[in-house]
């Protein structure tokens, strides 16, 4: 279980300090990453506001991140509480965590860009965590500005 506690924060560092090519190597190559509203989740909808059904897509969307970017720079802080372990079948853990995302431009004025929380599959094999799935419950589909930041 430390494992998964230090993935997550791996999670989150390495998109506070924007490694995020480092941050796609922490999933699956088979994963599955998808933004949704609380809002939705609770009527039984479909709708996502981010979707990646592989690494490959998280790869892809880092890449036009790096390019969307230019026209918002700003920090990102990641604040994740403790881990609520769901199930466990095997190798894979469930659990879910609360999050808090502030974003802080570069003049330094700091916001609260997104808040709600984590449902996360992980596999464990030895030393080895990888996340097979993240979905991210966002308590509201309102951002003040792109989604194009993962959370």
């Amino acid at each position: 279980m430390n494992r998964l506690y230090e993935l997550m924060a791996e999670y989150a560092m390495a998109l506070d300090e924007d490694r995020l090519e480092d941050w796609v190597e922490l999933f699956d190559e088979d994963c599955d990453y998808r933004i949704v509203t609380r809002e939705n989740v609770e009527q039984g909808l479909p709708n996502v506001l981010m979707w990646c059904d592989n690494k490959n897509m998280l790869r892809d969307r880092v890449e036009s991140y790096r390019n969307v970017n230019l026209y918002n720079p700003h920090y990102d802080r990641h604040v994740i509480g403790p881990l609520r372990f769901t199930d466990k079948k095997d190798s894979i853990f469930c659990f879910e965590a609360g999050y808090s995302l502030f974003q802080t431009s570069l003049e330094g004025e700091s916001r609260l860009f997104s808040v709600g929380r984590y449902r996360v599959e992980a596999r464990v094999e030895g030393n080895l965590a990888k996340l097979r799935s993240v979905t991210i419950i966002a308590d509201t589909g309102l951002v003040p500005s792109l989604l194009a930041t993962p959370i």
